[in-house]
């Protein structure tokens, strides 16, 4: 008989793992624990189409509820695993019950990074990582008419896009000189800049917030300097953090996420992790990384399932990333941190072009904006010495 699998988290990664496992062969007992009420689900639509109300939260499944029983994989919503006895290779819930394993799937994602700002936990104040996330914030927005924004990142773009089209006032606070400053180069930046500002964004770079105002309820975001800005509503959108504590506090190696090797595996011999939640070694980028995407979760989940399953692996994937905003596409593949040069392909103006990144001659990364042709390719010659006819025309 084989030995029982227990995967804890229920998004991308921890689904994929338990799918992969099933459709590889796997037919021991197979155990996926999530701590939200609903199936698994894609995360992408939260701030886009789900946010904007144009489809439901069904939409979102990865899998209708009855593809889980019908694999007997025995989904466990609403729990959480809050300790693990390595000794006993035991899982305890945050219930009281127990559950042992024979092999420990860990796919435990992120959570929104939160600012220790003073008023932050007032009503109206909100981060965005769950469809109860988002659930609160439509319903708060459709009852507003100031949306603040405090983060230029993905997400903070993509709820900027969304409320503006629903006819918000909207204003985005960053600390940084420019938006999604940690992953794209400024011509990209400024080209999202100038996007938001056709529509109507407030956009003030280069500003800090010292507290959140309103008695109860926000009325307002208190400004470095002292001015208020008043606003309905508050969105902190200043990025994710690896959900690696119930995997430090069993002794497991971490460091921003949980350490695993070109298997998935833990420094223990019996736990793996998988998606957003981990840490390993890419050869590829000669750094240790951690992803925050669709396609690491899937892909890695896929890997850990292929390691049980009796196949080697050594997984180190090129990164791609993805985001909608407005009618523009932007597709980024590879990293382009470290790059020494930059080659712009296309228009600006006429929103098709892409940005080619180099460093030392090398092509690590392009981000492609309504330039689909660019990026499948980029996806296929990342690595390759930079030459005129690498890509397509944007």
């Amino acid at each position: 008989m084989q030995e029982e699998i227990v995967i804890v988290g229920a998004g991308q990664a921890g689904a994929q793992a338990a799918q992969s496992l099933r459709q590889g062969g796997f037919e021991g007992p197979l155990r996926l624990i999530g701590d939200e009420a609903h199936p698994p689900y894609q995360r992408p639509p939260l701030s886009k189409k789900y946010l904007a109300g144009e489809i439901g939260a069904e939409a979102l499944w990865l899998r209708p509820s009855a593809f889980y029983a019908t694999n007997t994989i025995d989904l466990i919503p609403h729990t959480t695993a809050v300790a693990v006895d390595r000794d006993a290779k035991r899982i305890e819930l945050q219930n009281g019950d127990t559950l042992s394993y024979g092999k420990l799937i860990l796919a435990t994602g992120t959570s929104a990074r939160r600012l220790l700002l003073p008023g932050a936990d007032k009503e109206g104040v909100y981060t965005l990582r769950t469809i109860a996330d988002v659930d609160l914030i439509r319903q708060r927005l459709l009852e507003s008419n100031r949306l603040a924004i405090i983060g230029a990142g993905y997400i903070g773009l993509e709820v900027a896009a969304v409320a503006r089209t629903l006819g918000k006032e909207v204003t985005v606070l960053e600390a940084q000189d420019r938006p999604m400053k940690r992953v794209i180069s400024r011509t990209v930046s400024d080209f999202f800049s100038g996007l938001h500002r056709e529509h109507g964004v407030d956009l003030r770079f280069d500003t800090g917030v010292e507290s959140i105002e309103g008695s109860g309820s926000v009325t307002g975001v208190k400004l470095a300097g002292g001015d208020i800005l008043p606003t309905d509503l508050v969105l902190i959108a200043v990025g994710a953090e690896p959900n690696d504590t119930l995997a430090s506090d069993a002794g497991l190696e971490t460091d921003n996420g949980i350490l695993v090797d070109g298997a998935c595996q833990t420094s223990d011999e019996n736990i793996y992790a998988a998606g957003d939640c981990t840490r390993f070694y890419s050869n590829r980028y000669q750094r240790s990384v951690r992803m925050e995407s669709v396609q690491n979760a899937i892909d890695q989940a896929k890997a850990v399932a292929q390691v049980l399953l009796g196949q080697d692996v050594d997984y180190d994937p090129l990164p791609w990333f993805w985001s909608d905003q407005y009618d523009i596409k932007l597709q980024i593949a590879g990293l382009s941190e470290g790059y020494d040069e930059t080659i712009v392909v296309g228009s600006p103006e006429a929103r098709k072009f892409y940005v080619a990144y180099l460093n030392g001659g090398k092509l690590i990364a392009v981000d492609s904006i309504n330039s689909p042709r660019s990026h499948m390719m980029a996806r296929r010659v990342i690595g390759e010495p930079w030459r005129t006819d690498l890509l397509p025309e944007a």
